[in-house]
C-alpha cells in the first residue's frame, strides 16, 4: 500500500474522530440532525455535511464507512454505498485501508 493511500485513511480515521465529537454535543442538546465534516481523505477539506443523527449512527454501524460530501471520493480505496442529496456514505475496500480505519475506530477501542 502505498503511503498516500495509508495516510488517506489515517485523515478520514482523524475527521471521523471530530465528528464523533459534534455527534455526542448534538446528541446532549436533543437535536436531530448535525453538521459534520466531510470524512474525506483531504486533510484541508473544510467541506460540512448536515445529516440526521439516526443516518450519522448508521454510518457509525461499520468502522469501515464514511460520511463524505458528494464529489469527495477516493475510487483507490472506498466504494460508494449509496449518495443523498448533499452527502455519500462509503466504505473502504483497500484491505489495508479498511483495517487502518477499524483499529483507529473509537467505538471498536472503547469496546
Amino acid at each position: 500500500m502505498s503511503q498516500a493511500r495509508k495516510r488517506a485513511a489515517e485523515t478520514e480515521a482523524l475527521f471521523r474522530e471530530v465528528n464523533e465529537r459534534i455527534a455526542e454535543a448534538a446528541e446532549r442538546f436533543d437535536a436531530e440532525r448535525g453538521e459534520f465534516q466531510c470524512e474525506c481523505a483531504n486533510l484541508d477539506c473544510n467541506e460540512r455535511v448536515e445529516a440526521a443523527l439516526d443516518e450519522y449512527e448508521d454510518v457509525r454501524s461499520d468502522g469501515a464507512t464514511f460520511l463524505l460530501a458528494r464529489g469527495h471520493e477516493n475510487p483507490s480505496i472506498e466504494k460508494v454505498l449509496r449518495r443523498e442529496r448533499d452527502y455519500a456514505v462509503v466504505r473502504k475496500v483497500d484491505r489495508i485501508a479498511s483495517a487502518i480505519v477499524r483499529r483507529l475506530d473509537p467505538r471498536a477501542v472503547e469496546g
